[in-house]
């Protein structure tokens, strides 16, 4: 098998690939063939050290994969051979990999006439959106939902969920390419980050957001906070600008706001658990194959090239998704 290695926190470009001995899957576990890796910004931050988790050195970044299934361990469904699943590792790290071993319930099958590349790069996105949609917050056909950094995964997926919901959604982005993906992922539509609670207002004839999505924090949060209607919910889901923000509670308490948290991550592996995540996958991948959800399609880039890529997502350089392929 051929992988990425971390051997220091740091720099994406002192990622290594190296080969290795192929693992065998255990009992209840399935080898998968791995046709395409999910690349994230939080791949990145666990590289650079700067997430709230450290795996121990050295490591394989990566948690989404798709591929097809070459092995089943003891007491795995035979049936699973040969079919094509995606998923998420167990733990923090391991798909960036030519094969992963992976829970045989902890898989998902993907429908007919899904490219795995386009899977496995919308696998974390999408998820978390499902979870927030369906565990989190609810959003009512006709609300206005506002979704910053909404040219990057989180966003779009949050773009696109929102969209097949019935919302109206408001778009905000850093540049007008990143605009322009967010507006064909199906905003209504996007504005940049300058006066942003007066845009954001100006937009919706001064009524405010019923609910923004916010994976950037920094000093846009509380803008966009600022510019909630009255019930308004403000969803958590992370710091890409690099800045946790500090949220007037005052603001929260006028006007019947909320304040969600969003962690996909905590849930999936405590919560729901892999079995309750692989429901939730076969839900998003249905979805997908009927055409109710419409995630972009990624771009490819090679195993070896995965600090590249993580370096351009790191810098907020990257427009829409990416996958690296084996």
């Amino acid at each position: 098998m051929r992988r990425i290695v971390c051997t220091e926190l740091g720099d994406p470009g002192l990622l290594r690939l190296v080969e290795d001995p192929t693992p065998r899957p255990g009992t209840g576990q399935v080898l998968v063939g791995t046709e395409a890796c999910g690349v994230s910004f939080v791949d990145g931050l666990v590289v650079r050290g700067g997430y709230q988790v450290r795996p121990p050195l050295p490591f394989t970044p990566g948690n989404c994969f798709a591929g097809v299934v070459m092995e089943v361990g003891e007491g795995a469904d035979p049936g699973l051979l040969g079919s094509r699943v995606a998923g998420v590792t167990e733990g923090l790290g391991g798909a960036y990999s030519s094969h992963v071993v992976a829970r045989a319930d902890g898989v998902a099958p993907v429908p007919e006439g899904l490219a795995p590349e386009l899977v496995a790069a919308n696998i974390e996105s999408y998820l978390t959106m499902a979870f927030a949609t369906e565990h989190r917050v609810t959003i009512v056909p006709g609300e206005t939902v506002v979704v910053l950094g909404a040219g990057g995964g989180i966003g779009l997926a949050a773009v696109d969920i929102a969209r097949a919901l019935e919302a109206q959604v408001v778009a905000v982005a850093s540049s007008a390419e990143k605009q322009e993906a967010a507006l064909r992922a199906g905003a209504w539509t996007a504005i940049g980050y300058d006066d942003l609670k007066d845009r954001i207002r100006e937009v919706t004839g001064g009524a405010g957001a019923d609910v923004v999505v916010d994976p950037v924090g920094g000093e846009a949060a509380e803008s966009a906070l600022r510019a909630l209607a009255t019930d308004g919910r403000f969803c958590v889901l992370g710091f890409a600008s690099g800045e946790i923000p500090r949220l007037p509670a005052n603001i929260v308490l006028l006007r019947n706001r909320a304040v969600v948290g969003v962690d996909w991550g905590d849930w999936s592996r405590e919560v729901g658990g892999p079995q309750g995540n692989a429901a939730l996958l076969t839900t998003v991948l249905e979805r997908f194959a009927t055409g109710e959800l419409r995630p972009p399609a990624p771009t490819p880039a090679a195993l070896a090239d995965a600090g590249r890529v993580l370096g351009l997502l790191g810098t907020r350089q990257a427009v829409g998704k990416h996958v690296l392929v084996p």
